[in-house]
């Protein structure tokens, strides 16, 4: 142990790269996406710093152009998951003790990797495996992550720095201990750097990881993992799983080692995980911490008093980048009756300007749909409106999967306020609209409030203060992250800590403190200087 008391550089938020034309970022991005589009991978599992084949084999495909295969990865089974909780046991003996300064200094490292020589590599793998364009990949993959590990790492710092008051005569301290046994990670498509925080934020504080990644995102989280052995992770301390959630899940569940569950994904899988852990529940050493984000139908709600140039591209880019797949998409509007005909004009007109295609093309806005599944889900959706009395499609609702799975960015107008997809998640470039009469601004806020069981993210725009106040109070618990003239995504780690509650999860808050207080179990302990000698007290003595 070192006799010094150790302090972390204050963190900074990683700034944008633009990639416009003739910048160094651009040519070196687009070496990477030839270098990784060329070429063909087979993706082990890496258990204890082992590479694994198993030879149930799964597909890495572009979703922009699906007959294209990055790479081939195995699947882990029953056996290799066992061989994963073994690993994370064993590396658990040391990585639990190692002191945090140690610790902090690898995630450091690992945001300096992704910074450098590490973020072109990071950003061609996420366009071209879940189809972002270079700007959505730039604040994700790069940005968000780099910001993940550089504020985590101060959180830890803070965090371990919290201690109790201690009179005369003793000293208190608290131990911030990892938890007994290991963290299951489980982390979605459409964001690499919740694949990499999920399980790295748990393992900054001394825990050791099983890491199953969204099996259409393997080819961007195995790049992790090398990232990961490049900053000098010890083996074992995150265990790369991937494969069915149906196989890997029921075996992790069971395992009297689980410590804490860090997933993102959809609402039903995390209910049955919830259920699951409570029907093992005496299974267990430990009572498992569970914390998750899952879905979300976020609104936008506007005002009569709204700018509608401002209005127009919260709307563009909050239901329409990365397709609608981000849990804090705008995927249902409520706009006033006054100002309707105007700012639908400008609305439509805007989403007619909009290119889609491949990610190596930069013109593109949009782009494909991660895989068959979900185009097939979201493609239901326009399928029902298409058919219904109670909505009508404005523009986009063109699907297809010749190529690529594209849908066309698609805007519903209902006249049902409790419309299908005014209520249910869809996770496309799909946004339903309901006109409201500008007298019942009040009585549409609680509407908004109580439409959808979710609780993640939403908007107000308008001029009007009172309007803003209104709806602040209205809608208090409709979001966990409430912007004020400003789209519902776009969450920055250190500004705006992210999660929601309701069907949303459980708000532990992902980019703060409060979600690293989650992995760790306190310790109280009191040191007497002077212990008492004598078990009576004063009271006792005769008068």
């Amino acid at each position: 142990m070192s006799n010094a008391k150790f302090t972390l550089p204050e963190p900074k938020n990683e700034p944008i790269l633009s990639y416009a034309p003739g910048t160094e970022e651009r040519v070196l991005l687009k070496e990477a996406l030839d270098k990784l589009s060329g070429e063909q991978l087979e993706i082990p599992l890496i258990i204890g710093g082992r590479e694994i084949k198993t030879g149930n084999i799964g597909k890495c495909v572009m979703p922009h152009d699906h007959k294209h295969v990055l790479a081939v990865y195995h699947k882990a089974g029953k056996k290799e998951v066992q061989m994963a909780i073994d690993a994370a046991r064993e590396a658990w003996k040391v990585w639990s003790r190692m002191p945090w300064w140690e610790r902090a200094s690898i995630f450091r490292k690992m945001a300096e990797l992704l910074s450098g020589p590490w973020r072109y590599t990071l950003n061609a793998a996420t366009m071209l495996n879940q189809s972002k364009n270079v700007f959505q990949a730039e604040i994700d993959s790069a940005c968000e992550l780099i910001d993940f590990w550089n504020f985590n790492t101060k959180y830890m710092e803070l965090i371990y720095e919290e201690q109790p008051f201690s009179p005369k005569g003793q000293w208190n301290r608290v131990e911030y201990r990892p938890l007994e046994g290991f963290v299951f990670a489980v982390t979605p498509f459409n964001f690499t750097s919740i694949a990499g925080n999920l399980p790295t934020s748990p393992a900054m504080m001394g825990n050791t990881v099983l890491w199953k990644p969204a099996s259409s995102a393997v080819f961007s989280a195995y790049y992790l993992m090398k990232l990961f052995k490049e900053a000098g992770l010890p083996d074992g301390v995150i265990n790369f799983i991937p494969g069915s959630g149906s196989e890997i899940g029921p075996i992790v569940l069971s395992s009297s080692e689980l410590a804490g569950i860090h997933f993102t994904g959809s609402t039903d899988t995390f209910q049955y995980i919830w259920k699951t852990v409570g029907e093992n529940i005496k299974l267990y050493r430990n009572y498992p911490r569970i914390v998750g984000e899952t879905g979300g139908k976020d609104f936008i709600f506007a005002h009569s008093s709204a700018n509608l140039d401002e209005l127009n591209t919260a709307m563009v880019r909050g239901a329409f980048e990365y397709q609608g797949q981000k849990c804090s998409a705008a995927s249902r509007a409520y706009i006033p009756e006054s100002i309707w005909p105007e700012f639908r004009e400008l609305f439509l007109d805007t989403i007619k300007s909009i290119k889609m295609g491949d990610v190596r093309d930069f013109e593109n806005f949009m782009n494909a749909v991660i895989d068959r599944p979900a185009y097939e889900k979201i493609k239901s959706y326009i399928e029902f409106v298409k058919s219904s009395a109670e909505a009508e499609i404005l523009i986009g609702g063109t699907c297809d999967d010749s190529k690529g799975y594209f849908i066309e960015p698609t805007v519903v107008l209902a006249t049902n306020p409790q419309f299908k997809t005014m209520v249910e998640e869809i996770f496309g470039p799909v946004i339903t609209i309901y006109v409201y009469k500008d007298t019942e601004y009040e009585d549409t806020l609680h509407l908004c409030n109580r439409t959808s069981p979710y609780g993640l993210t939403g908007s107000i725009f308008a001029r009007d203060r009172k309007a803003i106040a209104v709806a602040e109070d209205i809608l208090r618990y409709a979001a966990g992250n409430f912007y004020i003239n400003d789209k519902p995504t776009g969450a920055v780690v250190g500004q705006q800590p992210f999660g929601g509650s309701r069907a949303s999860g459980t708000n532990d808050k992902a980019g703060s403190i409060l979600n690293l207080y989650r992995w760790v179990t306190p310790r109280a302990i009191k040191e007497l200087f002077t212990p008492p000698r004598d078990y009576r007290y004063p009271f006792m003595a005769k008068e």
